[in-house]
């Protein structure tokens, strides 16, 4: 069973692993055994996480804006000059933007769709041969792209571009898992709910409050967030394809 959800002798980047659900996963990884490379747009951030995280296995800091081509290159050239191979790739790194409709701007509707759901497709594009080579060392390679339920059910908040582009990066998951499947590259998906980060500042600051509306009582904590990933990024995943998996408490069931 020890086996079955190892991460030992694994690589893995995770985007957007300085903090909140990135840095869940990112400590989680090193946990069950890979080494973790960790990329955000802050380098002080990001560099500062992976040496509080070096403390639980080799973590390494890649800073780069992955909101654009140029610096999705950048992140792929600082990764390959380190790695041949790359067993498993989280797309997590992501931004939200809130405004009432007659006043949403163009500028929150690229900004957000763009990283949330542009980047996971170029970044997992750029990373293919590394994948693939992963996926020769005798396991599945993965890609894991970090959605949310906002995609899967409707959160009353105008957050319009945010809920466009986490139901399109699930349907974006079906599509590529059927393309790389065959390679031995298995692509899956998590919606998570709420889980204390700057980006969900209202679980955060009123996790108390927020946890009467959920059915399991309270908001999300790392290990919640950690043994998803694990698990889809293991042995114990290998036949999970196409899917989200939603890691929520029972909310999206309660919306109805």
């Amino acid at each position: 069973m020890s086996d079955l959800f190892s991460l030992a002798g694994r690589t893995a980047l995770v985007t957007g692993g300085s903090r909140g659900i990135g840095r869940m996963i990112a400590a989680g990884f090193l946990k069950a055994g890979a080494t973790v490379y960790i990329s955000s747009r802050k380098a002080a951030a990001c560099e500062a996480t992976a040496a509080e995280l070096s403390a639980l296995g080799p973590c390494v800091a890649l800073p780069a804006d992955v909101s654009g081509e140029a610096g999705v290159r950048g992140l792929v050239a600082a990764y390959t000059a380190r790695e041949k191979h790359l067993d498993i790739l989280v797309n997590n790194a992501g931004a939200a933007w809130g405004a009432p409709f007659d006043e949403f701007p163009e500028s929150g509707w690229d900004k957000v769709v763009d990283l949330n759901l542009k980047t996971p497709f170029f970044l997992t594009q750029a990373l293919h041969t590394a994948l693939q080579a992963g996926a020769a060392r005798g396991h599945c390679a993965k890609v894991i792209n970090i959605a949310s339920i906002d995609g899967v059910s409707v959160n009353p908040q105008e957050t319009y571009s945010y809920a466009a582009s986490k139901a399109g990066l699930i349907q974006l998951t079906r599509r590529m898992a059927l393309r790389l499947a065959p390679e031995n590259i298995v692509v899956s998906a998590i919606a998570p709910g709420a889980f204390a980060s700057d980006m969900n500042k209202v679980a955060r600051d009123h996790g108390d409050e927020i946890a009467q509306r959920i059915p399991s009582r309270r908001i999300g904590v790392d290990d919640d967030m950690a043994g998803a990933a694990i698990y889809l990024a293991s042995r114990a995943g290998d036949y999970v394809v196409g899917s989200t998996l939603i890691v929520d408490g029972g909310v999206t069931h309660a919306r109805g």
